[in-house]
């Protein structure tokens, strides 16, 4: 019976449900493996849903055209209904909708009596910072005594004012706290100062808009109260920084004059003139400034270098060349009066075109001017002009724009990090306005639904009065009218907006929502410590205010007769109150505030190590890592899920042609990074590295670009951008006989015609055949530059015709029809007529539609052979297209283009329409061939998330780019692997959502097993189980978060290595991280690089953004900033896993040296009646945590490394303990209590019984008998012996950590020394007396050793019995064995080489391994059942065998081998020193059972054995031969004779077998049945609990015998020592 129950789709709605292969009859969901299968499921599906949506939307039209008028929607929108809207149900916004109204009155009901609106806007002004002037103080103090400790401080600080408590100084045990509030306040605020200017850059961005005019959306006078109390800002005045802005730009500001003739004209000189015909170009539009002899300026369509603006955006100035308006320039055009730069205003002419929502008849003033002003000064209802590269200010309604038909482009980089544009158009009413008369004359009203976070989602109507009939007409406004901030304009010279949303109200930054506070997973925790802490306070000091209350109520003791006057009052419950009372006060130290202080200290420090860290530093953007947030540096070290972007964080974003697939016949010869790591996951070494790749292409090119060269000239060619590398392309295009030219040319014909590309020619004059392409889609971009390359370039659009080069000779097509790629259609098509004028139609799209439009009769083999091309390039991880065309005939082309145009002109069911039209001509078509483009990604990226995925973090992408965009990613990055089942979820509705997650979880506790939750269970091992990863949509996604699903949706994804989410927004990512934070207390992290990730960013508990050229918003609030993804390994795995375990231990010390030094005050109180008086001087109570100790914690915490960088990051693994957080627990904490309350006996007591044999006398003659000598004596060995512990725990001694932790001990004696010189109460020469008596010095020694004693053997029994994987790789490191293998030099010198025999019996560690963290999973997963062969992926070698098949004579005569980490050998292990050739595919059961459950010699993060041995050769068995078992056979690693303890013994030949290469094997982790192993030695001996084969051998052991040179480890018995190798914890 399946776990779960599966919940039906209800009956009243059409579902193929029942037939679904994606569930199959056992209510599993079905999995794929390979790219390309990965691919197909996704499109199938996504037609699956598309197909049902149709149904249900016709059904919905059917039903509704019965119900007749009363169903119309409101507003006529749904003649206008957008394409989203009628795929997704409608979601209910709140707020109310507002209206924008241009030169119209204000509606009665949004007007007061004044006529002034009723409603206001927010200002665009924008604040990501969280402090400001006024809210610093209260806000940071607020967010302060969150911390419990801060309260308790405080409450401590109050009850030493009054006197009567017996504080020594109330005044001075305020600064601690205070201390503690202003540093931690600074700290804050410098963080924040530095968002607030980012955000005072982006305020006083400039931007233009209409002045002199009237925006009735805005009062009069929009001051506040105060402003106007005070008569700041007064209406009409120019601000300060307009002011600055206007001067800065007087210069270059002129009179506008805004034109459709697409040129940019300005007033020039006739020199500047003269330089501007050098920039003109065909066909752009224009910004006019001055008078009839104005120069078209070129709009240049820069490249993305030259034009990448920073974010915020810079002061945009004119052109140098544009010169200052005379007014000989200006007379005749200015229509009130004479125009000054130096205002920053300009005018345009008037066009005198009555159309829509212009009326010339309707009276306007004639004042309005463009002017100049700040983005914080735009209100909502402004007119604003936009210029190309202008950033857009605030949500702005496109009105009009330069091109003639109202077209845009739009760059989204600093939204969501893509390069690709975007098209906008013009509003149909408002197309016509392009002056300010223009707009002066219009009037109409923007009727606006509320602001909302959705990215791709707007509902408006522009409501309007046409002049000529006097009827009210409506106009839809949808996101596709829609500019959002802060994204870039491009390719279009003016666009003329309405400002709709601004400031907290635009997309953008509802999307980013506040700047969190953010604390971390441990400072959280120390509230529960500080509060265990209180608890024990509060009962010392209820005990000792018990006892004293006691005593004191006796009425027959000697304090009657001594101490007249002593006690506050003469009722004992008083006195026992003020006795407890002054118990907090002595014993607050039991609670450190300096913990406080150290920890911002050492937080600040550690800050500025990552900051100065030179391997996470980016020469491009010439930047470091930029820790933004200090005080989270520790959860760097305990993330479990990371959270990235797609684009611009994983990916460049930039697309390269690698290979193709004409005629069936494949080209290229590059190798993709999901080719290489499929390679090194199976082992294979005959891929070529990155370097030696590149040299090969490099002559494959050059040779390639001599044969085209020499047949036919290619002017437009880019060498250096050529990436379709294939000599076997150039020869077959040259060669006139062979039959395969003219499919290449017909191939290569299609890409240059089938695109929406915009060519650009940077620069005309100096470079006139460099042709640059812009692209709504980099993959159209790459495909058209990729033909160009090839000889084939798209020259430019001019008089309705397509102008291209084949082979050097011209062509001109004339386009027909364009039918646009969607996501619905995944297929764009042109209709041209060729020069012979024949009609062709050309499709592009995914192979899956395109094969279901191909001919009847099209030949079966060439669709084979393209079909398994593309699967081949899709399983490397490349995108692929099929290309393919037809012919028409004139009378098919016109009856289609009429069904066409009336389909397009449809009021209802207009998109169904537009399908079926296109249905009828996108058919019968013939294949052309297949590209495959590869978007590079950053650098390192398929490393860093291998090496993540080590470290036992899950990696789940959140994107908004369509499914199967993130599934080539997926495999290109090598975050989906082909061994990995991966199970694809869209629905349509909650119910198929349900049924689908439900079916995932049945497969995985199928698979699987059921669920475990628990801390030990954090984190993933690679290879430990079955692989599964998620990809899902959008649409499924927003089901999955619904309340009723997000716990099953949870339990799904979290039990996958990783999951992709597709066509995500903003808000969708931060509910997924927010989902996995809190649904599974985990620690998480997320990652991107444009402002549609700050979301996500701010959820994390850390957020990390990617800089860039254009200065990412992402970056702005992000916790750290860096320049690339690769960065995030070291950031998290070094100085995460450093900071982690510096604050652990530190936080344990601190606990520590409190305890001691407090209970220690608390045993005294048995001895003094229990009236709280001070063991120590006071001095040394106000020092003790300020100096005497204070020292060696911070540079713990500040200094300390436990294992050397380049060591962490060869083992990631060891990042495992802190994902489950096991270097700072609660059981820790206890411990170290325990430990200190030990220590504090031991300090006390002591020193008591010393004094009590009887009180020694001073070389002086004073006795050692006081209460100052005493308590020195217990002050001095607390002291000491803390700084002590502090350096037992310390791993990595500097000089800074010896002058610390020897250092405060020594300031500690001076102290005495000095301050004893001086007269006082009660402390009085203790240097004379204490430091010349023996037995002072004798009983602080005593005490220190027996304090410290069993810590030392505690310490010394867990590194030498049980070991943490740490301890191990920190003792290689420090022998300089696994510095050789890394390849570092040693500090002392390169390490001698080894004999055989000092191999042998050298140690390699003095202690034996316990099982490792990361190996105890149990049983591993069995990897036959789901995977083929040459799929495998080897874990790290576990165990040490030897086998004859690797006994090479050769090894004998080699006196030093080089070592490699990445040429590991394996053997199946068996008797050490007997081994069998196994054959591949041989495989039999061992004779011996049981095998134990921790079989590993090494744990799974041990070091691998290098070895430069031959490639290896795999070692498979098939499933027919193996049996289920849940145990592990141990992976064996060998080498040759080595040059260091870290390698295995050198093994002498057999004398009966030559080596051969065949004998190298390598096997995998199998069940024991997979493999038999006869033992051949005659020497039985004992079973080891590293392995359940009894024959195993350790190291140790000799045998003795005449076999001894073929089977004994020990190679040279002459002078034979015992060795320390060992395989159990029983062998030492």
């Amino acid at each position: 019976m399946a776990p779960f129950r599966q919940h039906l789709h209800p009956n009243d709605v059409e579902t193929d449900e029942e037939n679904d292969d994606a569930i199959d009859p056992e209510l599993r969901l079905r999995t794929v493996r390979t790219a390309a299968s990965t691919i197909a499921v996704s499109i199938r599906d996504e037609q699956r849903v598309q197909k049902r949506r149709s149904r249900i939307r016709q059904r919905s039209l059917k039903f509704f055209g019965n119900k007749g008028k009363d169903k119309k929607r409101a507003d006529d929108m749904a003649e206008h209904a957008t394409e989203a809207e009628q795929q997704l149900p409608a979601a209910h916004i709140n707020g109310r909708r507002r209206n924008i109204y241009v030169n119209a009155p204000l509606a009665p009901l949004e007007s007061d009596a004044q006529g002034e609106p009723l409603v206001r806007y927010v200002r665009n002004k924008v604040r990501t910072s969280k402090y400001t002037i006024l809210t610093f103080i209260p806000k940071n103090l607020y967010e302060q005594f969150r911390r419990v400790a801060n309260l308790y401080f405080l409450a401590l600080v109050v009850i030493q004012v009054f006197p009567v408590f017996g504080a020594a100084a109330a005044q001075i045990s305020m600064l601690p706290l205070v201390f503690i509030l202003a540093v931690t306040g600074i700290k804050d605020g410098v963080e924040d100062y530095r968002r607030a200017m980012l955000d005072e850059e982006v305020n006083t961005s400039a931007a233009t808009k209409l002045g002199d005019w009237r925006n009735v959306n805005q009062p009069k006078d929009s001051r506040a109260w105060y402003e106007k109390l005070l008569g700041l800002s007064a209406p009409g005045k120019v601000t300060k920084g307009v002011r600055k802005l206007r001067a800065r730009e007087a210069n270059s500001w002129g009179r506008i004059v805004l034109q459709k003739n697409g040129e940019l004209n300005e007033t020039m000189s006739d020199s500047d003139q003269t330089a501007a015909v050098h920039e003109q170009g065909p066909d752009v539009s224009s910004v006019t400034l001055g008078g009839t002899s104005s120069i078209a300026l070129d709009s240049k369509l820069n490249d993305p270098s030259e034009y990448s603006l920073s974010y915020p955006p810079l002061a945009n100035t004119l052109s140098t060349a544009m010169a200052r308006v005379t007014e000989n320039d200006l007379a005749g055009r200015t229509r009130s009066g004479s125009l000054s730069a130096m205002s920053g205003k300009a005018m345009s002419t008037r066009s005198h075109k009555s159309f829509g929502v212009v009326d010339w008849n309707r009276r306007a003033p004639g004042t309005a001017r463009w002017e100049r002003t700040l983005w914080k000064k735009l209100e909502v209802g402004d007119v604003v002009l936009l210029r190309e590269n202008d950033q857009v200010p605030a949500d702005i309604a496109v009105l009009s724009t330069s091109d003639q038909d109202g077209l845009c482009y739009l760059e989204t980089k600093n939204l969501d990090g893509e390069t690709n544009l975007k098209p906008r158009r013009s509003l149909k009413a408002t197309s016509s306005l392009q002056s300010e008369e223009d707009i002066e004359h219009s009037s109409f009203v923007l009727d606006s639904e509320p602001p909302h976070a959705n990215l791709y989602l707007y509902n408006g109507v522009l409501r309007y009065r046409e002049k000529q009939t006097g009827v009210e007409k409506v106009e839809p406004v949808t996101i596709n009218e829609l500019l959002l901030r802060g994204s870039s304009l491009r390719n279009t010279t003016w666009v003329i907006g309405l400002v709709v949303f601004t400031g907290a109200d635009t997309k953008i930054m509802m999307n980013g929502g506040s700047t969190p506070s953010k604390r971390s997973k441990i400072e959280r925790e120390t509230n529960f410590n500080v509060v265990m802490n209180f608890i024990v306070l509060i009962l010392m000091c209820l005990a000792t205010a018990i006892a004293s209350g006691v005593i004191g109520s006796r009425t027959d003791t000697s304090a009657n007769f001594f101490e007249q006057g002593s006690d506050p009052s003469d009722s004992s419950v008083i006195n026992a109150i003020v006795t407890f009372a002054s118990c907090l006060i002595a014993f607050q130290n039991i609670v450190p505030i300096s913990l406080y202080i150290s920890i911002e200290i050492v937080k600040t420090i550690q800050a500025y190590f990552i900051s100065q860290d030179v391997d996470m530093f980016y020469a491009p953007y010439d930047t470091a890592c930029v820790p933004k947030t200090w005080n989270i540096s520790d959860d760097l070290g305990q993330i479990e899920y990371v959270f990235s972007d797609k684009t611009g964080t994983l990916t460049q974003n930039v697309m390269e042609f690698q290979k193709c697939s004409v005629n069936g016949v494949p080209y290229g010869e590059g190798i993709t990074e999901a080719q290489r790591g499929s390679a090194k996951r199976r082992g294979s070494n005959s891929i070529l590295t990155p370097d030696e790749q590149t040299e090969e292409l490099t002559v494959l090119k050059q040779d390639m670009l001599k044969k085209m060269s020499r047949a036919f000239t290619n002017r437009w060619q880019q060498p250096d951008n050529f990436t379709l590398i294939s000599p076997r392309l150039a020869a077959d295009l040259v060669d006139a006989s062979s039959p395969q030219r003219g499919c290449l040319i017909a191939f290569f014909r299609a890409l240059a015609i089938c695109h929406s590309v915009l060519p650009d020619k940077p620069d005309p004059q100096m470079q006139p055949y460099r042709v640059e392409y812009k692209a709504e889609s980099p993959d159209e971009a790459a495909l058209v530059a990729a033909a160009r390359d090839a000889g084939f370039p798209f020259i430019g659009k001019t008089n309705g015709s397509i102008d291209i080069e084949v082979m050097g000779r011209p062509e001109r097509y004339i386009p027909l029809r364009m039918l646009e790629f969607n996501s619905t259609r995944k297929r764009m098509s042109v209709v041209v007529r060729d020069p012979e004028g024949r009609l062709i139609l050309y499709t592009k799209g995914a192979d899956s539609v395109i094969y279901a439009r191909l001919a009847a009769d099209h030949d079966p083999e060439l669709k084979a052979k393209t079909l398994k091309d593309m699967e081949d390039f899709a399983n490397g991880g490349l995108r692929t297209l099929c290309i393919a065309y037809r012919y028409l005939s004139e009378e098919e082309y016109v009856d289609w283009s009429m069904a066409y145009d009336a389909a397009a002109s449809a009021v209802k069911g207009r998109d169904e329409a537009i399908d079926e039209a296109n249905e009828r001509i996108e058919h019968s078509l013939q294949i052309l061939g297949a590209t495959a483009l590869e978007d590079k990604l950053q650098e390192g990226v398929p490393e860093a998330i291998e090496t993540l995925h080590k470290a036992g973090i899950k990696l789940w992408i959140l994107t908004g780019d369509k499914v199967q965009t993130a599934i080539e990613i997926g495999y290109s990055c090598n975050l989906l692997k082909q061994d990995m089942e991966i199970m694809i979820l869209s629905a349509t509705s909650h119910e198929e959502a349900r049924s689908k997650i439900e079916a995932g979880l049945n497969k995985l506790a199928s698979v699987l097993g059921p669920p475990k939750w628990t801390s030990n269970s954090r984190g993933f091992i690679p290879g430990a189980q079955a692989s599964f990863a998620i990809v899902i949509d959008g649409d499924t996604l927003r089901y999955a978060l619904e309340t009723g699903l997000k716990p099953l949706f949870l339990n799904l994804a979290t039990q996958c290595e990783t999951v992709v989410c597709c066509r995500v927004s903003p808000a969708q990512k931060a509910m997924t991280v927010k989902l996995v934070k809190d649904g599974r207390n985990a620690m998480t992290l997320s990652i991107g690089d444009g402002a549609n990730d700050v979301a996500m960013i701010q959820e994390a508990n850390v957020g990390c953004g990617l800089l860039g050229l254009e200065g990412s918003q992402a970056a702005m609030s992000a916790d750290y900033a860096f320049g690339q993804f690769r960065f995030l390994t070291k950031l998290l795995i070094v100085h995460g896993r450093w900071s982690y375990l510096r604050i652990a231990d530190m936080h344990a010390n601190f606990f520590y040296k409190n305890v001691i030094w407090t209970f220690a005050m608390f045993w005294y109180l048995f001895y003094n009646s229990f009236d709280a008086t001070y063991l120590y001087q006071y001095t040394f109570i106000l020092l003790y945590n300020l100096l005497f100790t204070s020292l060696p914690v911070i540079a713990l915490g500040a200094f300390d490394q436990d294992i050397n960088a380049k060591a962490v990051l060869a083992f990631p693994q060891l990042y495992l303990r802190g994902i489950r957080g096991l270097d700072y627990t609660r059981t820790k904490f206890w411990l170290y209590m325990a430990d200190g309350l030990y220590q504090s006996v031991v300090m006390y007591f002591i020193p008591y019984f010393a004094w009590s044999l009887g009180p020694a006398i001073s070389w002086n003659g004073k006795g050692i008998d006081s209460l100052a000598d005493f308590g020195t004596t217990i002050a001095v060995a607390a002291i000491i012996s803390a700084n002590s512990y502090v350096g037992l725990n310390t791993h990595y001694w500097t000089v800074i950590t010896w002058i610390v932790v020897v250092g405060s001990s020594l300031i500690m004696i001076i102290w005495i020394s000095v301050y004893s010189l001086f007269n006082s109460v009660d402390f009085n020469d203790e240097v004379l007396v204490l430091y010349g008596e023996i037995t002072f010095w004798t009983t602080v020694i005593l005490t220190i050793a027996v304090a410290l004693g069993p810590h030392f053997l505690v310490k010394f029994a867990q590194s030498s019995y049980s070991p943490l994987d740490s301890n191990i790789i920190r003792e290689m490191w420090v022998k300089g064995d696994l510095k050789k293998q890394l390849g570092i030099k040693s500090r002392r010198g390169l390490i001698r080489t080894m004999s055989s025999r000092d191999f042998e019996t050298a140690p390699m560690y003095h202690h034996d391994r316990s099982i490792s963290e990361a190996s105890q999973h149990g049983g591993g997963y069995e990897p036959t059942l789901t995977r083929s062969p040459g799929e495998f992926e080897l874990s790290s070698p576990q165990t040490v065998g030897i086998s004859e098949s690797s006994r090479q004579p050769k090894w004998q005569e080699e006196s030093e081998i080089s070592t490699n980490l990445a040429d590991i050998q394996y053997v199946v292990d068996g008797e050490p020193d007997e081994a069998h050739t196994i054959t591949p595919g041989a495989h039999t059961s061992p004779i011996r059972s049981p095998v134990s459950p921790h079989p590993s010699y090494y744990s799974a993060s041990d070091i691998p054995i290098p070895s430069p041995l031959p490639e290896p050769h795999y070692l498979f068995y098939n499933q027919e031969s193996a049996t289920a078992s849940a145990a592990t056979t141990s992976v064996t690693a060998e080498a040759p004779y080595a040059v260091n303890s870290l390698q295995p013994p050198r093994l002498e030949p057999p004398r009966t077998e030559a080596p051969t290469l065949d004998a190298f094997e390598m096997g995998v982790r199998s069940p024991p049945s997979a493999f038999k192993m006869e033992p051949t030695s005659p020497f039985p001996r004992a079973g080891s609990q590293a392995s359940g084969v009894s024959y195993y051998a350790t190291a140790s052991e000799r045998w003795d015998g005449e076999d001894d040179d073929h089977s004994t480890i020990n190679l040279e018995h002459q002078d034979r020592r015992e060795s320390v190798y060992s395989t159990s914890p029983r062998a030492l």
